[in-house]
């Protein structure tokens, strides 16, 4: 038991055998308790709340039933504070962010908030008021930022998986400083509702997990349009391939190769390169030149100014608040005008269509995750250098709208991680979740700074696009008699939402099982009305379908989300005699109050 890891699969095979989830509580706890490293956590939920969660859960019906997970302290949970490690600036946070809600929903539990560097600004992980986490392997190293503490509690075993945010690497840098995998999936795909901008226009939230289809299934969980946030996109996840064989994956030229003198990360990576040849992918070499000067905008151009606008408000008010280095780096952007701005965007245009060529004959593009580990001692020595260059093949990646993997490889000669990180265009995430995959179980390297090995890849069926999506407002939803109808399909959970106020709800006659019936009305005229939806396979769906019986029937549901997917209508004609619940706003507030 003590020994456990924490990946889904080895977490799901325990729950298998009987594990109980208020035993794997405690394990976590006391796990953070032997860690002695109080730079992780910035908040911690009380051991008694997470078991009083867990009572809750009810059956294992959910895809991410009893697994815990960490979140950035800055990304809102609600009932902690957000501080974004800044105690002055600390809020309660009234909500959930959308990413937490949705995997909250799932059945995933919050364990606590991680430590960053100070809004987001950092790649180091050193840049917090707080005591700064230790590198999971070398506490001489830095553990890599600005998601320190997300990345050491996975590294460590403290969590099973760990919200971080990425803006110019922080998802990435500190995934490859603690042999993890950290996941930056194309800008948008995952809502930032909830979350404490850094560039508003280039946050993402990231995900920390100990292998590629753990972090694939997280992602899969939060992905989806939320109307809440002005630069959500509707990113299908698609369906991941472990496979690297046939790929055409770029890799940089002599001239931009940057390992900062260190001959063994220039070896390590050249040994990563010759395992994707025996994967059977096909290297191509590509100037990266259009890259770097992209990233070159992010800190020297007008995009600091985005860093500036989230925070100017706090600033202007409380300027002592902030770390000297952060306040320093923010407070950079006032040298720059609206002009300026509009320079830097007519310049990234530019950038953007010369580094487009590389696609043509690529798939996708393999880089060291940052060129060289560096050393505590040296960052605070000099706090902008080793962190810039840190983010040498990390800075392009969102100003490009690219999304990324950063995935662990085999050891450096000295015992250290190395991994890579797989780049590609928007919208082609599940080409790196499976390139990384099988790159991830050719390396054989350890999960995190476990001793666990890396189970095989396998990947959960996610959203992917040839699933079909079913809502469901009924005896249907998460405990309720008629679920095992969905769960003998192998449907899987996908998220509550309710409808937009355009139906009518009605309790019909007969039963037991008892069931409403969802009737779509005038727009504006009706009620929002609370939903799950559920994806199946063609097939799957198809003999759901086949089971309804009259009066009900599958049509089209508007969702607040935004989203349109096939759900339960009703036949007008039946709901002459049957009650109108539509007041109680779903099914489940009905029962409760008919049993009441």
């Amino acid at each position: 038991m003590k020994d456990l890891s924490l990946d889904l699969a080895s977490l799901r095979a325990a729950f298998d055998r009987g594990l109980d989830p208020h035993a794997l509580i405690d394990l976590v706890y006391d796990r953070i308790e032997a860690a002695q490293d109080p730079g992780v956590f910035i908040a911690l939920r009380p051991r008694i709340d997470l078991h009083a969660e867990v009572d809750a859960l009810g059956p294992r019906n959910k895809p991410l039933w009893g697994v815990p997970f960490a979140v950035k302290d800055n990304i809102d949970v609600a009932g902690l504070p957000t501080t974004a490690a800044c105690p002055d600036f600390a809020y309660p946070a009234q909500s959930d962010a959308t990413s937490v809600a949705r995997l909250r929903a799932a059945g995933a539990l919050v364990i606590g908030k991680t430590n960053l560097d100070q809004f987001a600004t950092g790649l180091v992980g050193l840049r917090t008021p707080y005591p700064a986490p230790r590198n999971s392997f070398d506490p001489a190293i830095v553990p890599g930022g600005s998601s320190s503490g997300s990345a050491v509690a996975v590294a460590r075993g403290l969590a099973s998986f760990a919200l971080g945010t990425d803006t110019a690497g922080s998802g990435r840098v500190p995934a490859g400083l603690n042999n993890i995998v950290g996941l930056k999936p194309t800008v948008g795909a995952v809502s930032t509702y909830g979350v404490t901008p850094a560039c508003r226009t280039l946050d993402c939230v990231s995900v920390f997990a100990l292998t590629t289809p753990d972090a694939w299934e997280i992602y899969s969980t939060m992905a989806g349009f939320d109307p809440s946030d002005a630069y959500s996109r509707d990113v299908k996840p698609g369906a991941p391939s472990v496979a690297a064989q046939g790929l055409r994956i770029g890799a940089p030229d002599a001239q931009s190769r940057k390992f900062g003198g260190d001959k063994l990360a220039e070896a390590a990576f050249d040994s990563h390169l010759e395992t994707l040849r025996a994967l059977g992918a096909r290297i191509v070499e590509v100037s990266l030149a259009p890259f770097f000067e992209t990233a070159r905008l992010l800190y020297e151009g007008p995009w600091v100014a985005e860093r500036y606008a989230a925070v100017r408000e706090f600033l202007t008010r409380s300027p002592q608040s902030f770390l000297p280095v952060t306040r320093g780096i923010i407070d950079g952007a006032t040298k720059f005008s609206a002009a300026d701005a509009f320079a830097g965007l007519y310049r990234l245009a530019e950038l953007r269509r010369a580094a487009s060529a590389v696609w043509k004959d690529i798939d996708a593009l393999v880089v060291p995750t940052y060129p060289r580990s560096r050393r505590v001692a040296e960052v605070m020595a000099d706090p902008i250098g080793p962190n810039a260059e840190l983010g040498t093949y990390t800075n392009f990646v969102n100003l490009l709208d690219l999304c990324a993997l950063a995935v662990p490889g085999r050891f450096r000669t000295d015992s250290f991680p190395a991994g890579v990180t797989f780049i590609a265009p928007a919208g082609e995430d599940h080409v790196l979740a499976g390139v990384g995959a099988d790159f991830h179980a050719a390396s054989r390297v350890p999960l995190g700074a476990t001793r666990a090995a890396l189970p095989p890849a396998q990947f959960v069926r996610g959203a992917a696009t040839e699933e079909i999506e079913l809502v469901v407002v009924g005896a249907h939803m998460t405990g309720l008699p008629l679920n095992r109808e969905l769960m003998e399909l192998d449907a899987r959970f996908s998220r509550a939402v309710a409808t937009t106020p355009d139906y009518r709800f009605f309790a019909l006659p007969g039963g037991p099982p008892f069931r409403p019936g969802l009737l779509r009305v005038a727009p504006g005229s009706g009620a929002a009305i609370a939903a799950e939806v559920w994806t199946l396979s063609p097939e799957a769906f198809g003999a759901f379908v086949s089971r309804i019986p009259a009066p009900l029937g599958i049509g089209t549901l508007l969702l607040a989300d935004g989203t349109t997917p096939k759900g339960f209508l009703v036949e007008a004609a039946a709901v002459a005699d049957a009650e109108d619940i539509s007041a109680y706003g779903g099914w489940r507030a009905f029962m409760a109050a008919k049993a009441a």
